[in-house]
């Protein structure tokens, strides 16, 4: 151990600050671009995955958690090139090696700027876009979902995505899936307007999508009905009887009184045909809210090449910037290719018990009443 020490205490710096990087104020593309992508919303918003306006609030949230003192040594970097960074890393993917020779910062630095920039984003906003919600905020969903779906007394709809990862050293295979390839898990509740509800991150790949969302905080939570869910109430056009409100999942979850599932797919009559049809419709919001993530934020779409505590810290990062962005500069489904990353859908989760089994049954019978009809789901 005495020789490395001594080896590293003889080494000597070639550059006390490199010339690549000492050009960052008059080289760097934050110092060259920025205020040229300024006067072209439309390349500014290519470039970013946001307006300038987006990008001008977010900063001035930001801004202080940010904010660093110049010194007689360097200039500090600024809370808008800390973000411009940090957003173009998100938006592309691109390694720290390749964000060093555009930005002209060290590759510790970058590091440094996105782990840090991203836990801001969540530390900040989370309480913000993705806050507990009320009695009365889980009924305007409610509404809203009706107005989109069809789909009465539904609060959101619950998947898992796989988010690809290089194999972390040492973990076997923890976070190798059923796809063959090293991932952690996404779990989130999404509404109609393909924002995300509440979400579960870091789940081990290996994990299936009922394991992770039975044992995340939301999913105990829905399981135990301690969610703040209204109280039962009719279905859309009709008197009685009151019935719960739910979530909608795929075939690998366990129904509870506020979940509900497609029937298996063996021995379907028109009743469940129909039923599988208006609830996989109504599933289909949070496909496209992954989707959207997806291709906004690019650097889903390659093995993140970072620590797993910087991995939980980024997918945080977009979770919130997705809602932010959802709100203020929102993106259609319509182009985005749906994101499946869940079992075959003839995997079926545990039993459930005849009172849920009833209480589907009572939703798929709405669903070939006359109130609860609609012409195209023949």
């Amino acid at each position: 151990m005495r020789w490395k020490q001594k080896e590293r205490q003889g080494r000597r710096r070639r550059y006390w600050v490199h010339p690549i990087t000492s050009a960052r104020c008059t080289r760097g593309v934050f110092w060259t671009l920025y205020q040229d992508l300024r006067q072209h919303p439309e390349i500014f918003y290519d470039y970013l995955r946001m307006s300038v306006s987006s990008f001008d609030e977010l900063v001035q949230k930001l801004n202080q958690r940010l904010r660093r003192r110049n010194t007689k040594f360097r200039r500090c970097v600024s809370p808008e090139e800390r973000l411009m960074v940090t957003l173009r890393f998100l938006a592309t993917g691109e390694s720290v090696s390749s964000l060093y020779f555009q930005f002209r910062l060290g590759k510790s630095t970058i590091s440094y700027i996105v782990q840090g920039t991203c836990k801001a984003k969540w530390d900040l906003l989370h309480d913000e876009y993705i806050p507990h919600r009320t009695t009365q905020q889980w009924t305007e969903i409610a509404g809203k979902f009706y107005e989109i779906t069809q789909f009465p007394n539904c609060l959101g709809t619950v998947d898992g995505k796989h988010i690809r990862i290089l194999k972390p050293p040492g973990s076997g295979s923890l976070h190798f899936n059923y796809k063959k390839y090293f991932s952690l898990i996404l779990m989130a509740i999404a509404d109609a307007e393909y924002k995300f509800v509440a979400v579960d991150i870091g789940a081990y790949g290996c994990t299936n999508d009922y394991k992770v969302f039975k044992n995340s905080n939301m999913g105990r939570r829905v399981y135990s009905g301690n969610f703040s869910f209204p109280n039962p109430r009719p279905l859309a056009g009709t008197t009685e009887p009151n019935m719960p409100f739910v979530l909608v999942g795929n075939e690998a979850f366990q129904m509870s009184g506020n979940l509900l599932k497609p029937y298996a797919n063996r021995g379907l009559n028109d009743c469940k045909r129909i039923f599988n049809y208006r609830l996989t419709r109504a599933r289909h919001m949070v496909k496209c809210a992954f989707g959207i993530l997806t291709n906004r934020w690019r650097i889903f779409t390659r093995p993140i090449q970072l620590k797993i505590d910087c991995i939980d810290d980024v997918v945080k990062a977009c979770v919130i910037l997705h809602n932010f962005c959802q709100t203020k500069d929102p993106m259609s489904s319509e182009s985005v290719p749906l994101v499946s990353d869940n079992p075959s859908e003839n995997a079926t989760g545990p039993r459930s018990t005849a009172a849920v089994s009833r209480l589907r049954d009572s939703f798929a019978q709405y669903f070939m009443s006359p109130a609860g009809s609609v012409p195209w789901q023949e």
